[in-house]
């Protein structure tokens, strides 16, 4: 049973089982709270809890489904072409958003924490929240925030903006889905816009740029950033 547990298959085959009945209870239901990735994370760990699986046994699947996050998102520029024309002609006022959602996501999580006495490492950790997780990984080791607790922020956010980031921009007024697709994905990553892909397609589309150039627009912020907290 022990071999069994610390097979990779095991960590694959629970991730996959899981994620499909998540899926399914979301598809029955359409309620918002059961988006399938949140469901998958809480149902995994109360799982590993309740059978007191080590989570090192049940990693050395998960690394392997971890190795394709990378080739899924590459995945996202076929919507992305399908759609290029619409695209381009929003170009400016795409670009001017990522850049100003880049900004704010930044200053907003790092500045709240640094106001609220939080540590040096934590600070820096919080920084790259809203970016993918590859790309924000990077950038936390160059920086030196906590790795484990930048792959925590970044997962939680996902899963915040796939639960409620379109309704939230429904509340506020906007019904571009252009503008919806922008926000999701510029905040809440690949997480959000696997949601926006099963409803909206351009909207999909738009936040799948929106990762890409969110990811870009971080890793080029953040050093300047960093150099005048340095000083402070």
């Amino acid at each position: 049973m022990t071999e069994l547990l610390a097979s990779p298959l095991f960590g694959i085959s629970l991730t996959l089982l899981v994620y499909h009945l998540a899926e399914h209870l979301y598809r029955r239901t359409r309620f918002i709270l059961f988006n399938p990735v949140a469901m998958s994370i809480f149902s995994i760990i109360v799982l590993l809890k309740v059978l007191d699986i080590p989570y090192a046994d049940y990693n050395n699947g998960g690394r392997m489904i971890l190795f394709l996050l990378g080739p899924s998102v590459v995945a996202l520029a076929l919507p992305l072409y399908q759609r290029r024309q619409e695209i381009l002609k929003r170009k400016l006022p795409i670009l001017l958003g990522i850049l100003a959602g880049a900004i704010s996501s930044i200053i907003s999580a790092a500045g709240i924490a640094w106001l609220l006495g939080g540590s040096h490492e934590v600070v820096l950790s919080l920084v790259p929240k809203s970016v993918t997780t590859p790309i924000a990984i990077g950038i936390v080791e160059k920086i030196g925030g906590i790795v484990p607790l930048t792959a925590a922020l970044v997962v939680l956010t996902g899963c915040l903006g796939a639960i409620c980031g379109p309704e939230f921009c429904r509340v506020i007024g906007i019904r571009s889905s252009a503008a919806t697709g922008l926000a999701v994905g510029t905040a809440s990553h690949g997480i959000g816009t696997a949601r926006l892909l099963g409803e909206d397609r351009f909207a999909g589309a738009i936040a799948g740029l929106a990762i890409g150039l969110n990811g870009l627009a971080t890793a080029l912020i953040v050093p300047l950033l960093w150099l005048l907290f340095e000083l402070f």
